[in-house]
């Protein structure tokens, strides 16, 4: 139960004139009390109003909020139609670790925040690899967001030099996920 919710709570104990109310939650549990004397025409001043929370302290694991971009809710279609495209990613570095040409290389960006899948399954083998050439509208990747499996689809006809996010991982908006060298 959040804040608000508990606000809402407690106008509505206030509005009704119950004296008190008890609510038990699966790890929650509080108790309003309102004064036995009443006001304004039988309502009860919130501010008067009593809030217990009578459940012992619990602990609970820490969580991860990352938040660098605002998100908007929009529907998101059976297949994205594209991963965003930019300039290389400076200081890329190739697979056998010698610095890359980057005037020669695009960034391909992740259009969304969710889990990155190399794969359409654990059980199938990857959309590209290093060295792999696609063409413009070829799906590279998927991004889930919310239970929703997106196949993101390349803007650019190239080859992948670099693949930038391990499977599985979390990604951000616009974070790079592979580096091409266009066609």
């Amino acid at each position: 139960m959040n804040l608000t919710e508990i606000q809402e709570l407690i106008r509505f104990v206030a509005k009704s004139g119950v004296t008190e109310i008890e609510l038990e939650l699966k790890d929650f549990k509080i108790n309003i009390k309102t004064p036995a004397r009443k006001r304004r025409g039988g309502l009860v001043d919130p501010s008067e109003i009593i809030l217990e929370n009578t459940a012992p302290p619990t602990v609970t694991p820490a969580q991860v909020v990352v938040a660098s971009t605002p998100v908007v809710a929009v529907p998101a279609p059976a297949s994205v139609a594209a991963a965003t495209v930019e300039a290389p990613a400076p200081g890329a570095v190739s697979a056998n670790g010698g610095d890359l040409d980057d005037s020669k290389y695009v960034t391909i960006k992740s259009p969304m925040i969710g889990t990155f899948y190399r794969s359409p399954s654990p059980d199938k083998p990857p959309f590209c690899n290093v060295g792999d050439d696609f063409n413009e509208g070829d799906i590279i990747c998927i991004v889930e967001a919310m239970k929703l499996f997106n196949e993101i689809e390349a803007e650019v006809s190239g080859k992948i030099v670099k693949v930038l996010v391990d499977d599985a991982s979390p990604v951000e908006y616009d974070q790079p996920i592979f580096l091409v060298e266009p066609h």
